[in-house]
């Protein structure tokens, strides 16, 4: 009785499942039964008798017999991205019922309320068999009194309701009264049950899960349209295994487009081989403080949440400690290996956001402003490289490379870590996709592919975005609007619209209320802007402002220092390798149209000097790509009014920016 309707086809992903009118008259004793022989490890009494609260909730339905008939009940519901199970879910005429209870409360407090509504929005975005019919989340505070409730879709037209607080006494009217002012089809629920999750996570999210031990299978998209990540993590285990059964030592370059995975990857491979007597004992590095900032910190709040609702106490500083030997930032390990001249435990070293490894002159320089080591002479890739070749049998380097993304003085690209190998370590065997060969037609490239063990991997390139999960072709359209590529531009915004709002104002204030009103449950919002807009101080945004990234990405909407206040900014340094649901970009002077291309200027002083070194325009230019691709749902595009008494803000510097972008027939807000 506790089985799927068809389990040869179905995903069980409950802990109990029946015919709601077979529910009805089973025991009591029978079900809670059920539940223990399902679930993993000991169940604590509180969970037991919050189950024993719910069963006889339920049970006291008073619903029409022909509703019942056609309805099916499921306890424990997981809601794979969010690492969590729905209370109870109803499948019942044309409707998905949610329904999560505090059992004892008596007040709806708004994270309770917000945790089923993500739960709703989780399988209305990422359940294949979800995507279309309608959802309605409840949240049930069982010592509450009536409360009058209202049954309201939400204003983006999907499907989903707003979420209802309501007593025990009001569930059955609820029920009764929200099936049948629900106009749709009859839920097919052996159609529903085999329907596919394909989830989307941040990387916040998906690095949570993963380090959890959860497999990437359960946190990324499986469908056909993408490239399954495993695929490209099984290519890196099997390059690992090979070198470590011959002794070899080998780089592979794993590139994809933005928002395609490539750390997800490296944290995957990185998680799986994190046993430090292992002899494939790995680790994951990024130079991107930020990132390794938030995911540290991300990481610590949830092993230490973990271990509390294991019924064991860890403190904030031992959980930091464990995190910190998985990801660490790249420069504290080449500080490291400056003092050791050993060889690091590690035989296998992940770089995310390889590309932008610093080349000769930036290393140099460094080393001599910041360590005293005048004549430096390798660049960081080179000396990395060189940490891992100290290794007598084998080692493994896995770059993680994103093309267009180097946003700083110094970032190399991948030509640094080419000519490295070239110059310095001929022995080491190089495995990288046929795109980086398409993307990257260097002299350096094609002296790599020269060599007879270069090994071209197919598997080690991920074609699929998936941060954008509702605009799949979002990159695209920011790399035509980039390169001045109108019509294409035109063609892929004209698909984009319908799943991934793109809007255009010149009213900061009106951009901020259209955020909010977007975004349900925790969804995360906030602006950003490049780190050049120095010329935003009248809007309230100042760049040199610093702003801690771990307290916007992770902190509440009650939180002044969080992106939900949106008063703080965050800028391409602080969002590069991470996402926010809804987002804002506020253009400056800094890149503005002229003619028909683009003017790169730096304010100094007084005023705006012009950018002159190619290498700088495409850093400029990098800026905002990573910012208009920061969001997973859609965006706002504020390009603000010039004022004709202010000639560090003439009209002239933001007016033909914004009729450019109105021209690609971004719809003004």
């Amino acid at each position: 009785m506790s089985q799927p309707l068809d389990s040869t086809s179905a995903i069980r992903r409950w802990m109990y499942s029946a015919p709601l009118g077979d529910f009805l008259a089973q025991d009591t004793d029978a079900i809670l039964g059920a539940l223990l022989r399902t679930s993993e490890g000991d169940v604590e009494l509180t969970q037991r008798n919050a189950w024993g609260a719910q069963v006889q909730i339920l049970k006291s339905l008073a619903l029409p017999p022909e509703l019942i008939a056609d309805s099916r009940i499921y306890f424990e519901l997981t809601v794979p991205r969010l690492g969590r199970r729905a209370d109870v879910v109803l499948l019942t005429g044309p409707l998905m019922i949610i329904l999560e209870f505090k059992v004892g409360e008596s007040h709806f407090d708004r994270l309770a309320i917000n945790q089923v509504w993500d739960y709703a929005l989780d399988f209305k975005y990422f359940h294949e068999s979800s995507h279309h019919i309608h959802v309605l989340p409840v949240l049930i505070a069982t010592e509450a009194s009536p409360r009058e409730y209202t049954l309201q879709q939400t204003s983006h037209n999907d499907g989903l309701y707003m979420p209802v607080c309501a007593a025990t006494s009001q569930v059955s009217s609820l029920l009764s009264h929200a099936i049948a002012s629900t106009t749709a089809a009859q839920i097919d629920v052996q159609q529903w049950e085999r329907g596919r999750y394909m989830p989307t996570p941040t990387i916040v999210e998906a690095a949570r899960a993963l380090y959890a031990g959860h497999r990437v299978e359960d946190v990324s998209r499986n469908d056909a349209g993408a490239r399954n990540l495993s695929e490209t993590t099984h290519a890196i285990d099997q390059i690992i295994d090979e070198a470590r059964q011959l002794g070899q030592k080998c780089i592979c370059f794993v590139t994809g487009v933005p928002g395609a995975g490539k750390t997800l990857v490296g944290l995957n491979v990185a998680n799986r081989h994190l046993d430090h007597d292992s002899d494939t004992y790995s680790v994951f590095l990024s130079g991107n403080g930020p990132l390794v900032a938030v995911l540290r910190e991300a990481l610590t709040r949830d092993r230490v949440e973990r271990a509390a609702s294991e019924g064991t106490r860890m403190r904030k500083g031992e959980a930091k400690k464990e995190v910190e030997a998985f990801i660490q930032n790249v420069h504290h390990f080449r500080d490291e290996y400056l003092r050791d001249q050993g060889a690091p435990p590690e035989h296998v070293v992940l770089f995310d956001e390889a590309q932008r490894a610093w080349n000769l002159a930036q290393t140099s320089a460094f080393m001599e402003r910041k360590k005293g080591q005048a004549g430096f002479n390798q660049s960081e890739p080179e000396f990395l490289i060189s940490c891992l070749d100290r290794h007598q049998n084998w080692a493994v380097i896995v770059c993680l490379v994103g093309s267009g993304q180097e946003i700083n003085t110094g970032e190399g690209g991948i030509d640094e870590w080419l000519n490295a190998m070239l110059r310095r370590f001929p022995s080491w065997k190089v495995h990288l996709s046929p795109q980086l060969v398409d993307e990257q037609p260097s002299d350096a490239l094609r002296d790599i592919l020269a060599r007879a063990d270069t090994v071209q991997n197919t598997s080690l390139h991920l074609a699929t975005s998936m941060r954008s999960f509702r605009a799949e072709s979002l990159s695209r359209f920011v790399k035509e609007v980039l390169s001045f590529e109108v019509e294409s531009a035109k063609q892929t915004l004209s698909g984009l619209q319908h799943r991934y709002p793109i809007l255009l104002t010149r009213d900061l204030h009106r951009a901020k209320r259209w955020l909010k009103q977007q975004a349900r449950g925790t969804e995360r919002y906030g602006i950003v802007v490049s780190s050049q807009a120095e010329r935003l101080k009248p809007h309230a945004i100042d760049v040199r402002v610093k702003t801690d990234p771990v307290k916007w990405f992770l902190d509440g909407s009650d939180d002044t220092r969080s992106s939900f206040y949106l008063e703080d900014v965050a800028t391409e340094f602080q969002v590069q390798g991470l996402e926010l649901d809804w987002a804002c970009v506020v253009w400056d002077g800094d890149l503005r149209v002229h003619g028909d291309g683009w003017a790169h200027h730096q304010f100094r002083g007084s005023r705006w000097n012009r950018v002159n070194k190619i290498e700088r325009k495409r850093y400029l230019e990098n800026a905002y790509r990573v910012l208009l691709t920061r969001a997973r749902q859609g965006m706002v595009l504020v390009v603000p009014e010039g004022d004709a008494e202010d000639p560090t803000r003439s009209e002239s510097f933001y007016d033909p920016t914004y009729s450019y972008l109105r021209s690609l027939g971004i719809p003004e807000l």
